[in-house]
């Protein structure tokens, strides 16, 4: 993980660098993630969540080493090295077995860390924070670094039996929700100073009473809540003023950066105040498949306009009966107001309607809609009408008129924007 350590040192000498994280298991998000890093010459992390991918298969039905040899593939497809991707584990914890007692899902979590390192992930999130069945609600700090110092011991013991580069880990835990809030905001505090500093100082605490001294020093990055987030339909902008205490206290360790979560959806300027603030692992998810989401749905308008009835693939209509037909991934999150919720099915930001692009039907559907397209290619001025970023590129002479290189395109919109922010000296 030597690309990783080499951008905290940098960091912490006082270049204005950072590195974003790309979490999502979408295959076309990964590709134009890729194209996007081939071309800006760049190291592409890419993660895996804990209920995404894990030894059952998780939401994806993929396990570890499914994933890995996926993200593979498709670099290999587009020509970026498999030296310039560092794949990532977030959550990494008994996130997926709270309902079991804690030694049951620490059980479970020892062969999730095991499993993960065994099939190449080498930037590893260790969080333990959330409580088990027979576990106080909330558990506390010492408990929580006690189990994460638990699953490092597991990940180091498994890296020395497999080889390749060392891990190097992620620790903290004070995220919102994964997929943002799922009420309404108003106001954000930041992680207060005293909190940030008592975390480290009990994970180190633990992590060396377990033996693990000489793995602190590949500990890079505390994961807190710097003022950012987002629910349905608004986004809570960075304030760099309200987190500059929490900026400054990061200085004074010389081994540690944080890592934000959640900074979706934030403008290009926030993006950079927050890699100047220290938050300098930028994590994006839901946006990249909102970013597709859009392209697909204007694909779909091309489609109703150019290809006849009959032989239409109707993607956006299958993708939301599939969400009617299997709720679970978004009932309890969405309103339950029937113009509200076809609104928050469709639009919302926490766009959970990246859980049902897996689903057989959905696929076969959206291969359909670009074989179409691909076949009988649109004119221009409906590229134009509805996805005029895209059609401009095609005029400048940025990209082909193939309906993937129009996906892509979108994906990279956002993308080009963390480029910008991580990489602005």
């Amino acid at each position: 993980m030597e690309a990783l350590l080499q951008m905290v040192q940098r960091h912490k000498a006082g270049e204005v660098t950072g590195v974003y994280s790309v979490c999502s298991s979408h295959p076309l998000v990964i590709e134009a993630s890729m194209r996007h890093a081939l071309k800006q010459g760049e190291t592409l992390v890419i993660e895996a969540t804990s209920n995404q991918v894990n030894q059952d298969g998780g939401y994806t039905g993929m396990r570890p080493n499914d994933f890995c040899n996926l993200v593979f593939s498709i670099a290999d497809t587009v020509g970026l090295p498999r030296n310039r991707i560092i794949m990532g584990g977030d959550h990494l914890g008994p996130n997926c077995w709270q309902d079991l007692t804690a030694e049951e899902a620490m059980q479970k979590s020892d062969i999730l860390i095991a499993d993960y390192i065994k099939a190449g992930f080498r930037k590893i999130h260790l969080d333990c924070s959330m409580s088990c069945s027979d576990d106080p609600v909330p558990l506390g700090d010492d408990l929580v670094a006690l189990r994460a110092a638990r699953l490092c011991a597991v990940a180091e013991q498994t890296w020395q039996q497999v080889g390749g580069e060392a891990p190097v880990y992620i620790i903290g835990t004070e995220v919102p929700v994964p997929g943002g809030a799922q009420e309404g905001l108003d106001e954000l505090t930041p992680t207060s100073v005293e909190a940030a500093t008592e975390t480290i100082a009990i994970h180190k605490h633990a992590f060396f009473d377990a033996g693990l001294k000489l793995t602190w020093p590949r500990i890079i990055a505390l994961v807190v809540q710097p003022g950012v987030e987002f629910d349905h339909h608004k986004v809570m902008a960075f304030k760099p003023e309200k987190a500059q205490a929490l900026s400054q206290n990061i200085e004074n360790d010389p081994l540690m950066i944080y890592e934000a979560h959640s900074t979706d959806y934030q403008t290009a300027e926030h993006l950079a105040d927050l890699v100047k603030g220290h938050f300098a692992i930028l994590k994006v998810g839901p946006w990249l498949t909102y970013a597709l989401r859009e392209a697909c749905w204007a694909l779909d308008l091309i489609e109703q306009e150019w290809i006849e009835q009959a032989n239409r693939a109707n993607l956006k209509q299958t993708l939301l009966q599939a969400m009617q037909d299997k709720p679970v991934y978004w009932k309890k999150y969405y309103s339950q107001d029937t113009k509200e919720q076809a609104l928050d099915c469709q639009y919302s930001l926490s766009d959970r309607i990246r859980y049902y692009w897996p689903q057989p039907e959905v696929t076969a559907s959206l291969n359909k809609l670009i074989e179409n397209l691909d076949n009988t290619p649109p004119p221009l001025t409906l590229v134009s009408q509805y996805l005029p970023n895209q059609y401009g590129a095609i005029v400048n002479g940025e990209i082909g008129t193939s309906t993937k290189e129009l996906i892509f395109h979108k994906i990279s919109e956002v993308l080009a924007q963390y480029s910008a922010a991580c990489h602005s000296n």
